[in-house]
């Protein structure tokens, strides 16, 4: 039987979190509370790390670059002031942590793109309307 706040966590996680991974370009629309407004706010850069594994405590460090001068900010992905987080680009990443990028200039400092793969489940649905 699980405890207490084995459930309380269980019930703070999202299920509607894509499969992120280093090296893929993200845009996270976070909520921003300014005196009684609030707003969403979009932060698009490139995952250089996922820490924590899967549970309450999960983050991702994503870098963006303006004007030359790098900017890192690590999201908390179960937050709930964390709308929503889409996969833009995924980048070929052979390893887990991509802290190489912070230094590296031109060449060096890019990752070669993946091809998103379609669902199966839509390439199915697709073929099934042509017939």
């Amino acid at each position: 039987m699980p405890t207490k706040l084995e459930t309380f966590l269980k019930s703070q996680l999202k299920t509607d979190l894509p499969n992120i991974r280093p090296g893929d370009t993200v845009r996270v629309h976070q909520k921003i509370k300014e005196g009684d407004k609030e707003r969403i706010q979009t932060f698009e850069g490139l995952v250089l790390a996922k820490k924590h594994g899967k549970g309450v405590s999960a983050t991702i460090s994503v870098r963006k670059v303006i004007s030359g001068i790098g900017i890192e900010r690590t999201f908390p992905i179960h937050s709930p002031l964390i709308e929503k987080i889409e996969i833009t680009n995924r980048g070929k990443a052979r390893r887990a942590k991509l802290y190489y990028l912070r230094t590296a200039k031109g060449k060096k400092g890019k990752l070669k793109k993946k091809e998103f793969a379609q669902p199966l489940i839509e390439k199915e649905s697709a073929e099934t309307q042509k017939q």
